[in-house]
């Protein structure tokens, strides 16, 4: 194992190597890919994330440390896990650290991915991991980077477009100093500018979250040009973040479908997180084609019984147990 430190080499030239046949193998990626799609401008082929498969072996959203305990039975050191990891020289005990991250790594995974294949499970986790990949190549495009934001399904009309652009620019930004988005401006800004859109420097420097640092240009310019931008943005060019919300008329059927799916997810030992989510069980009922729950293995899964409830051909009782049981309804109502 070799340890590279990325601020002493060109990560870009891992491109070639990132993109290649080969599988990425990490846990819990989703910054990791963004990361590395920033540096290299690629994302891997094909991926395997030891905190997805292993939720599809009875492990909800758990950490590599419990994972290497419980698959491997290793101890990962935890000491310098907050510790300043830009300052150089970095520590043995930092280098300790970085190579106990990865270090069985390959080895859970091969584990897990035994344990899947004995299940029957296997497809099911490359069918996640794929799609984390998806999702990680559509966050590419910046039109989509404000969906981030805490309240950006609250935003309406203009401040959707203002939200957009700014978001959009704070990205490229960040891209060209090399820096973390937050660094450029914090999310409460972006949403401060959204809500009440500055139209000179010393209505921004007097917005909510800027906690008394005053932005000079260019910074400034290029930041009132992309409210401009937002302001007159086309409604049609807005993209704006898929909705979660739930009905008020279809709440009781979300919840009890989702009853159903929880009950589901404890016979099969998978993270109930990972089987589906209320806005997808609302999708489910307003038949919209797009809903993940009428494919792959959510739809083997799932689909049969949530289409049995939905046409009121089947009932949820209590077995002897306590446990949910899917059974045939007579379609009586019970007098009580």
């Amino acid at each position: 194992m070799v340890l590279v430190d990325p601020l002493s080499v060109d990560v870009a030239s891992l491109a070639s190597v990132v993109a290649g046949p080969a599988v990425m193998v990490g846990h819990a990626c989703d910054q990791d890919l963004e990361i590395i799609r920033r540096t290299c401008g690629v994302l891997p082929g094909a991926l395997f994330d030891t905190q997805i498969a292993a939720g599809f072996c009875g492990h909800s959203s758990a950490s590599l440390a419990s994972l290497v305990k419980a698959f491997v039975g290793k101890d990962l050191a935890k000491g310098d896990r907050l510790t300043d990891w830009q300052a150089r020289p970095l520590t043995s005990s930092q280098l300790s650290y970085a190579a106990s991250d990865v270090e069985h790594l390959l080895l859970l995974a091969d584990t897990i991915t035994a344990e899947l294949e004995a299940t029957g499970r296997l497809d099911w986790v490359e069918q996640e991991c794929a799609g984390m990949l998806e999702r990680s190549a559509a966050h590419a495009d910046l039109r989509r980077t404000w969906w981030k934001l805490r309240d950006a399904r609250t935003l309406r009309g203009a401040s959707r477009g203002v939200a957009q652009e700014v978001a959009a620019w704070r990205e490229r930004r960040a891209a060209t100093v090399d820096q973390p988005v937050r660094y450029v401006i914090p999310d409460l800004v972006i949403q401060a500018i959204a809500h009440r859109p500055p139209s000179t420097q010393e209505a921004l420097n007097s917005m909510r979250g800027l906690d008394g640092r005053r932005l000079k240009s260019p910074v400034a310019d290029e930041i009132l040009e992309a409210v401009e931008r937002g302001r007159n943005l086309p409604e049609e060019q807005i993209l704006p973040p898929p909705s979660d919300e739930v009905p008020k008329e279809l709440r009781a059927s979300v919840a009890l479908m989702m009853a159903w799916i929880a009950q589901v997810a404890k016979n099969e030992r998978i993270d109930p997180a990972a089987v589906a989510t209320r806005s997808d069980v609302a999708a489910f009922l307003r038949d919209d084609p797009h809903c993940r729950l009428l494919d792959g293995w959510r739809g083997a899964l799932l689909s049969g019984a949530l289409r049995a409830l939905r046409d009121g051909k089947a009932a949820l009782t209590f077995d002897p147990a306590g446990s949910l049981r899917l059974e045939a309804s007579s379609g009586t109502p019970l007098e009580l």
